[in-house]
């Protein structure tokens, strides 16, 4: 098992505390026990596991979104981030490898005309995403005729769609459809219109991050390939998502 040196430990948490953003704005990553506030998750497990390795205490600091994740990084307030792999974000976050796979998909009303995800990007099309999440990040750069309609949140993507915002909604195809249990007249789009990476992230601006990175990518790596992954995801119920190759 690979170890990090003292220097780069200091680096990574120099609080003494590993402080871990856990975006809440995607079920298949963590949740938020209403009634105790509790954090659970597959993220959470992880977060743990890395902070028994390196013997710090985890600090569980939760988002919204992970656009606020991110920005969080960016102010040094957290050491740790789980969230998609993205070249913007890339400016300021080093990822390790992904850990899972999640799928994206549209789903729109079911009076659309639209019956494919190549049908989407037409002019006249007006999608609603999430800010700032890793669909809106993505879509951002491939999307060239529809217009992108952005909600304060991927949680908020279902309700102001069905306010009357936008003829397409986009996000987690998990979420999509837990949120859309609250209406009726929606269908999803077969298939996806991408697949999300999603893994650790640390901030670039700390001195050792390199080193840390490497161990951290040793981390995943074993935890994909001993199934402790796998028996987390298996655990939370979770569906739609795969551990990543």
């Amino acid at each position: 098992m690979k170890t990090i040196d003292s220097t780069s430990l200091t680096s990574f948490a120099p609080t003494g505390t590993l402080r871990v953003g856990i975006n809440l704005g995607n079920p298949i990553l963590a949740n938020e026990d209403l009634a105790s506030k509790n954090l659970y998750g597959v993220t959470i497990d992880i977060a743990n596991e890395i902070g028994k390795r390196i013997s710090l205490p985890v600090r569980l600091i939760p988002f919204k979104t992970a656009g606020a994740t991110v920005d969080a990084v960016k102010t040094g307030d957290i050491d740790l981030v789980f969230v998609a792999i993205d070249p913007v974000r890339g400016a300021d976050i080093s990822y390790t490898p992904a850990y899972i796979q999640i799928e994206g998909a549209y789903m729109v009303k079911t009076s659309s005309p639209l019956k494919t995800n190549a049908e989407v990007d037409a002019a006249g099309n007006e999608i609603v995403v999430g800010k700032g999440s890793a669909y809106d990040l993505y879509l951002t750069r491939e999307i060239k005729n529809a217009t992108l309609l952005r909600a304060a949140s991927s949680q908020a993507v279902i309700d102001d769609f069905m306010s009357g915002l936008g003829n397409v909604a986009a996000g987690v195809k998990q979420q999509l459809e837990s949120d859309a249990k609250r209406y009726e007249g929606l269908r999803m789009l077969p298939g996806r219109f991408m697949v999300i990476n999603q893994a650790i992230g640390i901030p670039k601006a700390r001195s050792s991050y390199e080193t840390t990175n490497a161990f951290l990518s040793s981390v995943i790596a074993e935890l994909k390939q001993s199934g402790f992954v796998a028996e987390s995801m298996k655990r939370h119920n979770i569906q739609g998502a795969k551990v990543a190759d």
